[in-house]
């Protein structure tokens, strides 16, 4: 027992299958998406294979062991192909509703890559484009992650 609730030694597939146990403390799912920035003033967007469908920043959870730093350079590569070179984190996204499948708390991170993104991992289609013709809607609540970003970018211009 801690101070937070009894102690889950479970594998991933026995926690799955005891999410609905009253007894099992219920916890935000961890992830990080990422806004890589590209050359030309744009932006790396990927198209999710699974539900919730359509486009999105490229992202994902947390492994257990995984800083938030390096699950972040790991999806950008699993998802775009790219390695990615973090330089900032934006801010932490936590609200409930924030993703259709649960509760789940995403710090985002602003990157840079060079080269040719390619789909892979959950990403069906990946593309680059710049924030005036961004396609709607965006899953999640990446519209307001994107206006938050162009809210710092117009801070920074002189």
């Amino acid at each position: 027992m801690t101070p937070f609730g009894p102690r889950n030694k479970q594998t991933t597939t026995e926690a799955s299958a005891t999410n609905m146990n009253p007894e099992t403390p219920r916890r935000p799912r961890i992830a990080v998406d990422l806004i890589i920035e590209m050359e030309g003033d744009r932006i790396v967007l990927i198209r999710r294979r699974n539900p919730p469908h359509g486009w999105a920043l490229p992202g994902g959870f947390l492994e257990y062991g995984e800083s938030l730093e390096a699950a972040a350079v790991r999806e950008g590569q699993e998802e775009t192909g790219l390695a990615v070179e973090l330089i900032q984190q934006l801010h932490t996204y936590s609200d409930p509703a924030r993703d259709p499948r649960g509760h789940t708390v995403s710090t985002v991170f602003i990157a840079r890559a060079h080269g040719m993104p390619r789909a892979g991992d959950d990403a069906g289609d990946v593309r680059t484009v710049s924030l005036a013709e961004l396609p709607a809607p965006l899953a999640f609540d990446h519209e307001k992650i994107l206006a938050d970003y162009l809210a710092l970018q117009q801070q920074r211009v002189p």
